[in-house]
């Protein structure tokens, strides 16, 4: 069963020679909020408080969030899916591009097929799967932006970029963020020998991401802002650019947020949502799934997360009701409105409602809801709580977390 958050800070805080009271006062929190996180009367705790808590101790965000499980971060040797990965975003030096081994001639649309796949596994959480198919999607892009003319080079390099900026993605949730990274570097550099615009700032929306999982806020508000800026002079006139700006201003707001600047990020959230009704008049972009996720849906479950994160339930079920999905939202993001919601509701005291939107969860992505750390924390708050509603004991045993 994974580690508990307070015994994960117990062990941290006693790592860097800290007591409650000294950890309390390096993360500007209650010396009260510690001793219940440590003494698990508290089992989960929000995301501001998170990276106060990483910086006084002086470690990653991902430190304390404990996840994801799938990868040892214990010393012990790497799975050979995660090497092969390793190896593919980061090929020996000097080394020719591997020519494709696969049956069919590589083509652009085929390759371009083969990192939309790509990217479906992702917001499906099944990293398994993607960490074996990953290596020969970057191998095949890679060699793709090596041969041809220079038209074809370039169109080359916006696969690269785009397949290594799934590798970072990928190696973010898998904890592995100096790999994802490197991976996203690479990927910015494919992006300055590519012929489309909007890679490099679409893969600044990521770098951004791995900074607020290292907890550098100023870092990724600043790279999100700086990104977005340059996006709205030159592209919000087409779709594609609306969709990249608006991607990374939700990042920036959503560093603020982490920040404590919940105002600023709110009146950013506001601004984005104004924003999804221009874009809806717009004609569509050619090939959406290769841009940033950003539409009416995913701003307000923006907006739900940054108010259940900032102790606003009541706020967040009203953002949350009568919500309409799109239909291009995926299940990563249902994931998170639906964890949000099952939050809001365990902090208004309805176990019920609760309970209600993770099995709803569960119906609809298993595997993200094994996945994320905070279903873990919401069941096991619930199942501590002074009653234990309907359904609660099953969603207690898919998780691991009935006695």
């Amino acid at each position: 069963m994974a580690e508990h958050l307070g015994d994960r800070i117990a062990r941290l805080r006693r790592l860097a020679y800290l007591t409650q009271e000294g950890l309390a006062e390096r993360s500007g929190i209650s010396a009260d909020v510690v001793r219940k996180l440590e003494q698990r009367r508290k089992h989960s705790a929000r995301l501001p408080t998170l990276h106060a808590l990483a910086k006084g101790l002086g470690v990653e965000l991902t430190s304390l969030l404990g996840d994801p499980p799938g990868v040892p971060s214990n010393g012990d040797a790497e799975p050979p899916q995660l090497v092969a990965v390793r190896r593919a975003i980061m090929p020996p030096l000097f080394a020719p591009p591997a020519e494709p081994t696969g049956p069919e001639k590589l083509s652009m649309s085929l390759l371009r097929r083969e990192i939309a796949e790509g990217w479906t596994l992702y917001h499906d959480a099944e990293f398994g799967r993607l960490m074996e198919t990953l290596p020969g999607i970057i191998a095949d892009a890679r060699f793709a932006a090596a041969v041809g003319n220079a038209d074809q080079r370039a169109a080359g390099q916006v696969a690269l970029g785009k397949a290594l900026q799934l590798g970072g993605h990928l190696a973010i949730r898998l904890g592995k963020t100096d790999l994802a990274l490197s991976s996203l570097e690479r990927a910015m550099a494919a992006a300055g020998e590519s012929s489309d615009p909007l890679l490099a700032p679409m893969i600044s929306n990521s770098v951004a991401w791995a900074y607020q999982r290292q907890n550098r806020l100023d870092d990724a508000q600043n790279l999100a802002v700086y990104a977005a800026d340059g996006v709205e002079r030159e592209h919000v006139g087409s779709a594609e650019g609306m969709r990249v700006w608006g991607g990374l201003l939700m990042s920036a707001a959503t560093s603020y947020a982490r920040s404590g600047d919940y105002d600023q990020a709110s009146g950013m959230m506001l601004a984005a949502e104004e924003a999804t009704e221009r874009l809806a008049k717009m004609p569509p972009p050619v090939d959406g799934k290769m841009l940033s996720i950003f539409n009416r849906s995913s701003v307000r479950i923006e907006r739900v997360r940054l108010a259940v994160q900032h102790a606003r339930p009541a706020e967040a079920l009203n953002l949350a009701r009568g919500m309409r999905l799109s239909r291009d939202t995926p299940p990563s993001w249902r994931t998170w409105l639906l964890l949000d919601v099952a939050r809001a509701y365990t902090d208004v005291g309805d176990a019920g409602g609760a309970v209600k939107a993770l099995e709803r969860l569960r119906r609809v992505a298993p595997a993200w809801m094994r996945h994320h750390t905070l279903a873990v924390a919401i069941v096991t708050d619930l199942w501590n709580g002074p009653a234990r509603p309907p359904g609660l004991r099953k969603l207690a045993e898919f998780l691991g977390v009935a006695n």
